[in-house]
C-alpha cells in the first residue's frame, strides 16, 4: 500500500501499484525512494509516517517525518529553509549514537520539508507502562542509568532536548535498550522563524518551569527526567502528583499501595523536581553521582511487556456534606452540590459535567441548555466557582478542574491551538457535540469540564477568563 502525505487530501490510501494519488493527482514516492504506508502520528506541528525505503534490496522500514510550517511567506520559509539545514546537521550528529536514531535524509518537495530516520522497533515507555502497570523503584533507576547516559551524549553537544517524555522514550526490542526520539526540529523552525506566536516547546506535564518563560537550560531536561520518573512510579499525570494549593510535590501519596521507594532515590528525584533551576542538578554527571552514592538495589532484568489487567479503579468514599455556604460544597447562590460531589464520586464523568454547567447556568440565570458567553464567568461567585473546581480535583485526583485547565493554558503562553491539543479538544466549536469529548478516566488532564455550553462569538476567550478569574478568588 501507497499512503498519500499531501495535507487535506480526503482518500490516502493508494494501491502499491499507483505512482499517484488516484485522489489528489500527487507523487506518491518521495524523492523517488521513500514510500509512506501508513501515519504513526501527528501533532500540531507536524506528522510521522512509518515508510519504505524502496531504493535498498531489503526494502527496509524507515520514519519520515513531514514538518508543518503554517502559510510561511516567502521571507518565512527561506528563513526556515536555512535553519532545517542547520537543525539537520545537528540531528545527523547526535545519529552517531547508538540510542538516538540515525539520520538518512532531509529535504523539501512541495515546499514542504521532510526527514527521513531510522525505524526503531519497541515501544515507548508511555505504552510500556499502560501494560505493565507502574515500576518499581528499582526499575525506575535502570531507566535513570541508560537514559542519561544518552543525554549526556546530547548535552555534551550544547543540545537540549526540551520535551521529554515517556513517548519519546522507546525500549528498543532487540537488546531493550531506551532510545531517545523526537527532538522537536518542527517546533523549533517554528518559533525560530515567529510562524506561531507564544509557541512554547516542550509537554505542560513535563515541562520545567522556565520554559514557560521561554527559557531553558541542562537543568531543564533533568526537571523532565523527574517528572517522568513521578509518571513511571506513580501511574500519574504529573500534574496529578502536585499540590496546587500547599504548591509542593506530593508523588509519594500517589504510590501504589504495595510500592516503595528508597529513601535515597526518593531524594535525587526531589531534587530534579526543583522548581527553582539553581537548586536542581545542573549536570547530567551531577545526577549520575548521587546515584552511585544511593544504595544499588539487587539486579533486575529490564521490565517485559505483558498484558495484565489493571484492578478497576475504586471510587473515593464520599465525606459528610456541609451545609451549602460553608466548606467544601460552599454556594454564595444557595445552589446544592450534592447531586455533583455524587456524580463525581461515582465517576459518571458526562452526568457530572452537565450538573456543572446547569448549576453555572442558574447562577448566572440562563435558561436550561442556554449557551455561556465568555464574559458571562467573570460574573461567577468565587465561592461558587472554587467549589466547582475543588469537586472536579478532588474526586478526579487533580486530573480534571478549572484549576488544572488553568495551568496548562498558562504553561503553553496562552496559545489556545496548543491549549486544544495539550487537552483533547477540538479547535473549533461549530461542531462541538458530546461524542467529540471523552468522559472517561483515561481522558487527558485538564479535558474536563467540557467546554459544551460556552458559546458567543469569544467562545474561545473562557480559558483565558477562567485562569484569570481562578487567580483573583484565590488573591
Amino acid at each position: 500500500m501507497k499512503y498519500c502525505v499531501i495535507l487535506g487530501c480526503q482518500q490516502p490510501h493508494n494501491s502499491e501499484s499507483s505512482q499517484f494519488c488516484q485522489y489528489c493527482g500527487s507523487k506518491l514516492l518521495l524523492r523517488e525512494r521513500y514510500r509512506p504506508i501508513q501515519p504513526i502520528s501527528r501533532g500540531g506541528f507536524g506528522r510521522t509516517f512509518l515508510a519504505i525505503d524502496e531504493d535498498l534490496p531489503s526494502k527496509p522500514r524507515c520514519v519520515v517525518k513531514q514538518l508543518c510550517l503554517d502559510k510561511p511567506s516567502a521571507q518565512q520559509h527561506a528563513q526556515a529553509l536555512q535553519l532545517f539545514h542547520k537543525e539537520a546537521e545537528r540531528l545527523d550528529e547526535l545519529g552517531q549514537h547508538g540510542q538516538i536514531p540515525s539520520l538518512f535524509a532531509h529535504f523539501q518537495q512541495n515546499r514542504l520539508f521532510y526527514l527521513v530516520q531510522e525505524f526503531v522497533d519497541g515501544v515507548t515507555l508511555e505504552q510500556e507502562l499502560a501494560v505493565q502497570g507502574t515500576y518499581s523503584g528499582a526499575e525506575v533507576r535502570a531507566v535513570l542509568l541508560d537514559l542519561l547516559a544518552t543525554l549526556a551524549f546530547v548535552h555534551q553537544r550544547n543540545i537540549i532536548h526540551r520535551d521529554l517524555k515517556p513517548s519519546n522514550i522507546i525500549r528498543r526490542s532487540r537488546d531493550r535498550k531506551l532510545v531517545l526520539i523526537d527532538f522537536g526540529i518542527a517546533k523549533v523552525l517554528n518559533e525560530a522563524t515567529a510562524l506561531r506566536t507564544g509557541t512554547i516547546i516542550g509537554t505542560a506535564e513535563y515541562m520545567a518551569p522556565e520554559q514557560n518563560r521561554g527559557r531553558v537550560f541542562p537543568a531543564s531536561d533533568l526537571y523532565s527526567i523527574g517528572a517522568i520518573c513521578v509518571r513511571l512510579l506513580t501511574g500519574q499525570s504529573p500534574f496529578d502528583a502536585f499540590d496546587v494549593a500547599s504548591h509542593q510535590w506530593m508523588w509519594r501519596d500517589r504510590l501504589p499501595p504495595s510500592s516503595t521507594v528508597d529513601p535515597a532515590l526518593g531524594k535525587i528525584i526531589d531534587k530534579l523536581l526543583q522548581e527553582a533551576v539553581n537548586q536542581r542538578y545542573q549536570t547530567v554527571a551531577d545526577v549520575l553521582h548521587a546515584l552511585s552514592l544511593s544504595p544499588a538495589p539487587a539486579a533486575i532484568a529490564p521490565p517485559a511487556p505483558a498484558a495484565p489487567t489493571p484492578p478497576a479503579p475504586t471510587a473515593p468514599t464520599v465525606p459528610p456534606s456541609k451545609p451549602s455556604g460553608a466548606g467544601l460544597l460552599a454556594s454564595a447562590a444557595g445552589i446544592d452540590y450534592q447531586p455533583l460531589q455524587r456524580c463525581l464520586a461515582a465517576r459518571q464523568w458526562e452526568k457530572a459535567d452537565t450538573a456543572t454547567w446547569n448549576a453555572i447556568r442558574t447562577i448566572l440565570n440562563k435558561p436550561p441548555g442556554g449557551y455561556i458567553f465568555s464574559g458571562d464567568l467573570r460574573r461567577l461567585p468565587c465561592a461558587d466557582l472554587q467549589t466547582l473546581d475543588r469537586l472536579w480535583t478532588k474526586y478526579s485526583l487533580g486530573r480534571f478542574g478549572f484549576t488544572a485547565q488553568s495551568r496548562i493554558y498558562e504553561a503553553v503562553g496562552e496559545d489556545y491551538r496548543l491549549f486544544c491539543e495539550q487537552v483533547g479538544w477540538p479547535l473549533d466549536n461549530r461542531n462541538d457535540r458530546p461524542n467529540h469529548w471523552h468522559f472517561n478516566s483515561l481522558a487527558p488532564p485538564g479535558h474536563l469540564p467540557s467546554r459544551l455550553a460556552i458559546g458567543g462569538q469569544q467562545w474561545w476567550q473562557h480559558g483565558k477568563i477562567m485562569a484569570e478569574k481562578l487567580t483573583e478568588c484565590h488573591n
